[in-house]
C-alpha cells in the first residue's frame, strides 16, 4: 500500500513510519509544512496514492495559535485534494476524542474534520478519533503526561500531579495500526484497547517501576500496557542510564553474577559467538530484551529506526554489565576479541515464531543503503 503522510516528523508520525517499516510497506510520501503551502505540489504528490494520513496539528500554544494552526493545516491539505488529478482512495484524519468539546483545540479539530470531509470528493474519508496517546520518545510537556512523568523520573525527579483526572491511554503503535489499516498478526491491536487510569495512579505506577528498574531489576509486567509503559519509560533512560553494572559474587567454588531479576518471568538463553561475528541486526516494536556478556569482549551498537546516530557500548565479561535494548532501535552485538564470546540474553516473553516481533534492520546506515540498492 502506498501512503502519503502529513506531520511525519512528529511523535505519532515517527511511530507510523516505524510501523510501516516493520510491515515492509513502501516509504510514505512525506508532506511537510512547506509542501502544504503549495496546493499544486500537494496535489501532484498525493495523486493516485492508496491512503493519505493527515497527522499534522498544533497541540500547544495560545488558543488562537492552536485553533488557527489546526484549521489551516487541514485547509492546506484540502486545497491540494481538490486539485488532485487522481484522488487518493482514502483520506484518514488523526482526529481527537476532544473534537467539538468547546475548547479551542477541540473545536478546531471538529472544523478540520469537516473541511477534509468536504474536500474528499471521490475519496473515502475516515475520521479516526484518538484518545490520549503515549509511546517511546514522546516530547515531555507536549505530547502526553506519560512522556512528562517518564522524563522527570528518568532525571531523578518525581512526577507532579496537578489535575487528577481519568485518562484513556492508547499506545502509538496501536493508533498507527488503526490509521494505516494494518492486518492483524503482530504485537499491535488496531482496535486500540485503552488503559483506563487516573493521573495519580499513573504517577504511582511509573514511580514504582522507575524505583525497581533503578537497581537493574525488571518490574512486574502483567499486561501489554505494562510492557509498553515500561518501554516508554526506558526510552527516556536511553542511553545515559546504560550500561548497568552487575555485582560479581566470588568464593572458593567460583563466581556468580545475577544477570536478570525479573518480577514477572520471561525467557533467558545463552549464546556463543565466534571472533569477528555479528549477531542481531534487527529491532522490536514491543519486546523487552537484555544483553549481558559473561566471557570475552564485544561491542553492542544501536540506532533508532529512522535516525542515523549510532550508540555504541564496549562490554566485557571481565567487568559484567547489562544493556537493555530500547524498543524500535536496531541493535547488534559483535565479538571484538580473539576468543569465543559468551552472552546471556533475556526477553520478557517466550519466543513465538508465529508472532516474533523481530524485524530485520542493519545498524550501520551504509548497510541499509546496500540492502536497498
Amino acid at each position: 500500500m502506498n501512503l502519503a503522510v502529513t506531520g511525519a516528523g512528529g511523535f505519532l508520525g515517527w511511530h507510523v513510519r516505524v510501523f510501516l517499516h516493520a510491515l515492509g510497506w513502501p516509504e510514505p510520501v512525506v508532506l511537510d509544512r512547506t509542501d502544504l503551502a503549495d496546493p499544486l505540489l500537494v496535489a501532484s504528490r498525493i495523486s493516485g496514492v492508496d491512503r493519505v494520513l493527515h497527522l499534522a496539528g498544533v497541540n500547544r500554544g495560545s488558543d488562537e495559535e492552536v485553533a488557527a494552526g489546526n484549521v489551516e493545516l487541514a485547509g492546506a491539505l484540502a486545497r491540494g485534494l481538490r486539485r488532485c488529478a487522481v484522488p487518493p482512495a482514502t483520506v484518514v484524519f488523526a482526529n481527537s476524542v476532544q473534537a467539538g468539546n468547546g475548547t479551542a483545540y477541540g473545536d478546531a479539530k471538529a472544523v478540520a474534520a469537516a473541511t477534509l470531509a468536504d474536500a474528499c470528493g471521490g475519496s473515502e474519508f475516515a475520521d479516526v478519533r484518538l484518545p490520549n496517546l503515549y509511546g517511546e520518545h514522546g516530547r515531555p510537556f507536549y505530547n502526553s503526561v506519560v512522556a512528562t512523568f517518564c522524563r522527570q523520573l528518568a532525571r531523578g525527579g518525581e512526577p507532579e500531579v496537578r489535575d487528577d483526572r481519568q485518562l484513556e491511554l492508547v499506545h502509538a503503535t496501536d493508533a498507527a495500526a488503526r490509521l494505516v489499516g494494518a492486518p492483524a498478526g503482530g504485537p499491535w491491536d488496531a482496535t486500540m484497547p485503552a488503559k483506563r487510569v487516573s493521573v495519580r495512579e499513573l504517577a504511582g505506577w511509573l514511580g514504582a517501576t522507575a524505583a525497581t528498574y533503578r537497581t537493574g531489576d525488571i518490574p512486574a509486567l502483567r499486561d501489554r500496557h505494562d510492557v509498553r509503559l515500561f518501554n516508554t519509560y526506558r526510552s527516556h533512560c536511553f542511553p545515559t542510564h546504560y550500561p548497568i553494572p552487575l555485582v560479581r559474587h566470588a568464593d572458593a567454588r567460583g563466581e556468580l553474577v545475577e544477570v536478570v531479576k525479573a518480577h514477572s518471568g520471561g525467557q533467558t538463553f545463552h549464546s556463543t559467538t565466534r571472533p569477528g561475528v555479528i549477531r542481531g541486526e534487527h529491532y522490536h516494536l514491543a519486546k523487552v530484551e537484555r544483553f549481558a556478556v559473561l566471557r570475552g569482549s564485544a561491542e553492542i551498537a544501536l540506532r533508532r529506526v529512522g535516525g542515523d546516530e549510532i550508540v555504541r557500548f564496549a562490554v566485557s565479561g571481565d567487568d559484567p554489565v547489562v544493556v537493555d535494548m530500547p524498543a524500535m532501535w536496531a541493535h547488534n552485538i559483535a565479538n571484538t576479541g580473539r576468543d569465543e564470546l559468551l552472552t546471556c540474553f533475556w526477553s520478557n516473553e517466550i519466543f513465538d515464531p508465529r508472532r516474533p516481533d523481530t524485524y530485520p534492520e542493519p545498524v550501520r546506515l551504509d548497510d541499509v543503503m546496500m540492502a536497498a540498492a
